[in-house]
């Protein structure tokens, strides 16, 4: 693994057992994400990004693959190991209010990572890193005191990610962390979160549905579905063009501002196939209205079809004419 890259992962499966059988969340993903940047990771409701990033900091065990973080391979590790790892590696959750304590104040749920990582040698201290983190995350400090439910949805997401950056991390997971928020509100948590990029050279995971965020926030973005990578690209080429057809369909579906946009939204059509026990074929090819023999016969892989542009499938060349 090259040593400017944070995290590399590699043949990714995460497969959870069912009374019906064995239900493939995440099958066969690989990617890289530089120090500093942002990967996006999108695609609609159930198809295993949120399942990735747990299972990227060991919240889900691994069914099988690689993990490199920071030039280790943190594949395996046992309980220290993983204790030490999580001060580098952090999460900020969907819904800001189921992901904290209710019971406990603004001051204790930030200062609460200092405290189980025994981090600070006085009360003082704490107190000082917490009113740092206040500032730096926009909580004013007539806030501490205050609880949970005292606070809007933007100020709750504020402290999750106070929570997350006050153990100076080196990589975190953002979980869908303004799906819930309003669209004012989500603006400012996502500058918030570039600032602070910036400012401590942080390392992302940006998982949304929401394409319109991700090209904002993302410098490379990876397209899931059913659990497989079926397109991955800089944002600024991915949006410039995409050449999976479930790819092309997700982009066509963000509402224009433009009036005299002639975009024509693309339909996706026909049910989702089950990903449990799913079979050897593209995931996508009973909705594709270019699938092919081969698209039923065999899964693809990723392919780069133009430099740093990767794609998985079938028809991908002959389609796009590459």
């Amino acid at each position: 693994m090259e040593n400017n890259y944070m995290l590399s992962v590699k043949n990714l499966k995460k497969y959870f057992n069912t009374p019906t059988g064995v239900l493939h969340a995440v099958d066969d993903v690989s990617f890289d994400i530089p120090e500093g940047t942002t990967l996006g990771v999108v695609g609609e409701s159930g198809c295993g990004k949120s399942t990735l990033g747990r299972t990227v900091l060991h919240l889900h065990k691994k069914t099988s693959g690689q993990i490199f973080f920071n030039g280790k391979d943190i594949s395996e590790i046992n309980k220290h190991e993983f204790h030490e790892l999580r001060k580098e590696m952090q999460i900020i959750f969907q819904d800001p209010f189921s992901s904290i304590d209710p019971r406990m104040s603004v001051r204790q749920l930030i200062a609460e990572p200092l405290k189980i990582f025994k981090l600070c040698k006085s009360k003082e201290e704490i107190e000082k890193k917490v009113k740092e983190t206040m500032d730096t995350v926009g909580l004013a400090s007539r806030l501490a005191d205050s609880y949970a439910h005292e606070l809007d949805g933007g100020r709750r997401q504020r402290i999750g990610i106070g929570r997350a950056i006050i153990l100076d991390p080196k990589f975190i997971v953002c979980d869908e962390p303004v799906s819930a928020l309003d669209v004012s509100i989500q603006a400012q948590i996502l500058n918030l979160m570039q600032d602070l990029q910036a400012e401590r050279n942080l390392t992302y995971i940006f998982i949304t549905h929401n394409l319109s965020v991700v090209k904002h926030i993302s410098n490379d973005i990876m397209v899931m579905y059913l659990g497989c990578a079926v397109e991955k690209a800089s944002s600024t080429d991915l949006f410039k063009h995409q050449y999976h057809p479930y790819t092309k369909a997700l982009i066509s579906a963000i509402p224009r501002v433009n009036l005299d946009d002639k975009s024509v939204r693309i339909p996706i059509k026909g049910e989702l196939v089950s990903p449990i026990d799913p079979k050897d074929q593209c995931r996508f090819a009973p909705r594709c209205e270019y699938a092919c023999d081969k698209c039923f016969a065999s899964a693809p892989t990723l392919e780069e079809v133009e430099p740093g542009h990767f794609v998985a499938c079938h028809r991908v060349r002959e389609l796009n004419n590459l």
